[in-house]
């Protein structure tokens, strides 16, 4: 067994395929440097990112696959999920020696776990659109915790920056440790070292903007107001608002 390390970025993910090819590795588990245990009867390659094999792997790619396939593999990536890249793999070695398009042949394992996984994170996605909440901080500064399954940081940006255009914000993943800032002109990944007090990002109280207290307990009060209890169906609640999320958002806190 071949063990491909590589930095858990999309791009040198690519080049680990790149390197499939180039060294012509037949048996491969491609994992993340941090996730890394070694195993016995096994050698190890370490991934150099280099710009053009990344190019290489995502020009051929998209040649043979629609623009939506390619999201959906991207998407597929971002899910995280444990041996999710041998997968992915498999669905490039399955393009690169067919003649035909094959992002509709579901029978093959490969595209059909794209195809699923893709959706799982699309449907995460758009949750968080619809989850988020901000808090007005002392410096005008909109700030929101989010804890999702998938790493979506990336894919939830440009919603945001249209919606929120007039705005400062900062979006930060407490599970993967990283923001994304919007300064009215550019979004840009940040990397925050919060204190022990702040609790990872989840605790900011000491930051809040004067009104900010006041405006989420108006916002809590107009949940209960609405949310009469003769026609509460929990069930159905948690199918569109699932308990995961409760604890970032106002109004169930």
């Amino acid at each position: 067994m071949q063990t491909i390390l590589y930095d858990g970025s999309f791009e040198e993910f690519l080049c680990a395929v790149f390197d499939v090819y180039e060294y012509k590795f037949q048996q491969v588990n491609i994992v993340q440097k941090n996730k890394y245990v070694k195993g016995l009867f096994e050698t190890v390659h370490v991934v150099q990112y280099d710009a053009s094999h990344c190019l290489r792997v995502s020009t051929g790619m998209k040649r043979k696959l629609s623009v939506q396939a390619i999201r959906n593999f991207h998407k597929t990536f971002l899910s995280e999920i444990d041996g999710i890249e041998n997968v992915l793999l498999q669905f490039v070695q399955y393009v690169f020696i067919s003649s035909k398009n094959i992002e509709n042949d579901f029978s093959h394992p490969s595209v059909l776990a794209v195809a699923q996984t893709a959706k799982k994170v699309h449907r995460e996605v758009h949750r968080m659109e619809a989850f988020v909440r901000f808090q007005k901080t002392a410096d005008d500064l909109y700030y929101a915790v989010i804890d999702p399954d998938h790493n979506v940081l990336s894919l939830v940006a440009g919603h945001f920056k249209k919606r929120y255009a007039d705005q400062q914000w900062l979006i930060y993943d407490t599970r993967r440790k990283y923001g994304i800032h919007y300064d009215l002109k550019n979004i840009n990944e940040v990397q925050i070292a919060f204190s022990q007090a702040a609790g990872e990002g989840n605790n900011i109280e000491s930051l809040y903007d004067a009104d900010e207290q006041m405006y989420q307990q108006l916002w809590q009060q107009y949940f209960k107001s609405v949310n009469i209890k003769a026609r509460k169906n929990l069930k159905l609640q948690l199918q569109h608002m699932p308990k995961r999320y409760w604890k970032n958002m106002i109004e169930t806190s």
